[in-house]
């Protein structure tokens, strides 16, 4: 989400500041694990495998604690082609 800020400087220059203020889906307080920051995970327990979740092809970061990039290329739960 992106938000413009309008600044008055002693009513000499009026300034733009460009405010990103992001709200991550792997934040704790969403109950959503930061290693998948596309899509919202729950950390363990329990333990998920690919076949227990609707999400393909999403990015992961480390650590994986439910190991869905098993090759480490940063995706994880990768569909066949």
């Amino acid at each position: 989400m992106m938000r413009w800020l309008l600044a008055f400087g002693m009513g000499l220059a009026i300034v733009f500041i460009q405010c990103a203020l992001p709200i991550p889906l792997g934040s704790a307080s969403s109950g959503c694990d930061a290693a998948y920051p596309d899509v919202c995970l729950p950390s363990p327990p329990p333990d998920l495998n690919c076949k227990d979740i609707a999400f393909r092809n999403f990015r992961v970061l480390p650590p994986d604690p439910h190991h869905f990039d098993r090759d480490k290329d940063g995706i994880g739960c990768e569909s066949r082609r």
